[in-house]
Order: structure tokens, then C-alpha cells, then sequence
């Protein structure tokens, strides 16, 4: 049966279009995909103790609890719904996306959970982890020699292959509901009902695709919240310069180190009308924070942890000196199991030049006085 309908005779005859084989493939799809949204109830909302003169309560919304492991779950669901909605992926379509961390995992998952193929373009220099990540998922990847490359290669190889390409970086802003139904803003408000500061002062979250900080910086403006969105930035991201600046064309053409969030050049996803606040934040920071997140709580989460956390001190440190009290809200975006090679491992640390001492200090002084000292 061809899925296309033949041609009118005559410019007065009705064209009908659909294939009841299709969309009976794309039912069952949507409904594979919701279902695991069904299955998974919300991810948790601990609270990391501070002492109490200060009145300011901390939560970290772990995304790593997603079945693939990170925030990028939420993202790559959203992505598939959008485009089997808009007819974009059929039982016959390859998706391709332009990626080699976590999104990329969590689009494998969700390809070889409706059936289609699914090829991840990514550097040659991705880690063997994520590639071993995303081939566990079922997905092919497939490596270019440069970075900025990817964009391009992914392109064209859906265009040879008459596949999607999925462009994480164009329609993660506008695949995401803003207005509510489950979005993470609206889980993070709902949690908080029932806490000493049900809406929090603040909310802090990296900026990858974009879409996150979009998502969230419009929830809040729709629910009319006084909530203020902060941002962080890894260096070689173009994103904190290009916001600060007002050049919607920034880049810098670096990749980034942490992983997960920066971005060589401002990407389409990237709303930066939303956000109040942005931090850069140094990668040494970013490692040194996340390693003392695990020494403070036990728990293991990415670089992009460190980076918000960062971020996050220094937010409460303001409040302090403001004598403000009140509740601060961020995420812990991914498990550090898949960093142990990196973020966790001394002798990589070491390679790319990381002094971890000036700012795990700073933590330290931080949390034992309420005083932010910038490291020296």
C-alpha cells in the first residue's frame, strides 16, 4: 500500500492523504512514548541541609533517576512526541541527531522503543562510555573529525537517508509545553506546595540546548511568580557572552568541558529574554563542586551539577548579605558514575590543568561562615 494517495483526476475531486496503516504505526507510537512517562513517577526533590540561622532551604531536583540516566530523558520525550505529532517520523524513518552525550542516550532509548533506527553523529573524541551508552540503547553512531562538524553531517546523513533529523538545538524550546502538563518547572512548583518556602527565590539551571532554561523562564512569567531564573555558564560557552552582550550571533567556536551544558555559538533553543541572571562559572569550580556534593551528601552527579552548584552558593550567599530568606531550587542533571574517567578521575583533572584547591576552599569557608570569599 502506498503511503502517499494518488494524484486527483480532476482539481474538483477530494485529496485525502492519510494512510490508516500510518497513523494506526503512529498511535501506537505516541502511546509507547507516554506510557513511559506513565510508568515513571516524578524524580525527587532532596533537600541538602544547611544550618538553620540561615533560613534559606536548598533542594536538588535529581534528573539522574530518569530510565536513561539524565535530564535529557525529559528532552529527547518531548522530541519524539513533537515530531511524531507533526508526521515527521514514520515506521520507516531513521532519526539522526547532532549529539554525543546524554541526549543521544536518551533518543536511542526512545527510538528502539518505537521501533526505528537511530544514528548519533558526535566527534571522534566522544568517550568510549557514551559511545558504549548509546549502542546499549540500540543506536549507531557515527563520528566526525571536528566538532562544529556535527551539525551539518547530521543533516546531510538524514537527508541521504530520507530520515529525520531530529535538531535538538532548534526545537527543544518549542517541543517542551511551557504552560504546565508535567514540564519540569511545574513538578518543581508542585513538590514545593507543601515546604517552608513553597516558591523559591530562585532556580538555577545550565544552559545546553537551551531548552530547560526556556521552559522554566516562561513557566515562571505564565504562573506570574516572582521566582528569578539564573543561568550557569561553563567557559568556552558562547551563551554567557552572547547574553550579556545582546549579540544573539555570539560564538566562540570552543567546545565545552563539562558536559551536558555550553555551547560553541547561541543556539535556536536559547531564549535569553527569560532569564534574570547569569553566572559564568569556571570548569575548575564546576569539578571541585560536584566532588564536594558527593563528599557533603553521598551522592554522585556530573560536571553540570558542579556548574549549577556553583552557582547556587553564591545566589545564597546574596540572600544572606540581603538578610533574605527563603528556598533555591536547582537540578542534579546526570549521574557521575558515567564521569568517574573524568570529572572524578585525579590524573584527567590533572591534564587539562584543573587547580580544584582555590575554590573547594571557597566552598568550605562558605558553608562554614555564610561569607562568599572569590577564590584567589
Amino acid at each position: 500500500m502506498s503511503e502517499r494517495a494518488s494524484e486527483p483526476s480532476t482539481r474538483s475531486e477530494v485529496v485525502d492523504r492519510s494512510c490508516a496503516r500510518t497513523r494506526s504505526w503512529t498511535d501506537e507510537a505516541m502511546r509507547r512514548v507516554q506510557a513511559d512517562a506513565n510508568r515513571s513517577a516524578d524524580t525527587h526533590l532532596h533537600v541538602v541541609d544547611l544550618p538553620a540561622e540561615w533560613g534559606v532551604h536548598l533542594y536538588l531536583k535529581d534528573e539522574s533517576v530518569h530510565p536513561t540516566g539524565s535530564l535529557k530523558h525529559r528532552l529527547a520525550r518531548s522530541l519524539f512526541l513533537y515530531a511524531l505529532a507533526s508526521g515527521w517520523i514514520t515506521r520507516t524513518t531513521t532519526v539522526v541527531e547532532a549529539s554525543s552525550g546524554s541526549t543521544a542516550v536518551s533518543e536511542a532509548y526512545f527510538a528502539r522503543l518505537i521501533g526505528v533506527p537511530f544514528v548519533a553523529v558526535m566527534p571522534r573524541t566522544t568517550s568510549p562510555e557514551k559511545v558504549a551508552l548509546i549502542e546499549r540503547e540500540g543506536g549507531r553512531c557515527h563520528f566526525v573529525e571536528r566538532g562544529p562538524d556535527v551539525y551539518a553531517e547530521a543533516e546531510n546523513l538524514a537527508r541521504e537517508c530520507g530520515g529525520h533529523y531530529m535538531d535538538q538545538f532548534t526545537y527543544a524550546e518549542r517541543a517542551t509545553d511551557w504552560r504546565g502538563n508535567n514540564n519540569i518547572a511545574e513538578s518543581i512548583l508542585a513538590q514545593l506546595g507543601d515546604e517552608p518556602y513553597p516558591v523559591p527565590e530562585w532556580i538555577v539551571v545550565g544552559a545546553g540546548t537551551g531548552g530547560t532554561s526556556a521552559t522554566v523562564g516562561r513557566y515562571l512569567r505564565y504562573r506570574r511568580l516572582p521566582t528569578r531564573l539564573a543561568v550557569v555558564d561553563p567557559e568556552n560557552s558562547a551563551y554567557f557572552p552572547g547574553w550579556a552582550s545582546g549579540a544573539h550571533d555570539y560564538a566562540t567556536g570552543m567546545p565545552s568541558r563539562i558536559e551536558g551544558i555550553g555551547r560553541p555559538r547561541m543556539e535556536p533553543s536559547f531564549v535569553p529574554d527569560v532569564i534574570d541572571v547569569m553566572v559564568p562559572v569556571p570548569d575548575a569550580a564546576s569539578v571541585a563542586a560536584v566532588r564536594h556534593l558527593h563528599d557533603l551528601t553521598g551522592r554522585w552527579a556530573g560536571g553540570s551539577t558542579g556548574t549549577n552548584l556553583w552557582g547556587v552558593w553564591q545566589l545564597i550567599a546574596g540572600m544572606l548579605r540581603d538578610g533574605r530568606r527563603g528556598s533555591v531550587v536547582t537540578l542534579i542533571c546526570d549521574g557521575g558514575e558515567r564521569y568517574r574517567h573524568s570529572y572524578f578521575d585525579d590524573g584527567w583533572v590533572a591534564s587539562h590543568g584543573m587547580d580544584l584547591a582555590p575554590y573547594r576552599r571557597t566552598i568550605d569557608r562558605f558553608l562554614d561562615s555564610g561569607v562568599w570569599e572569590a577564590p584567589a
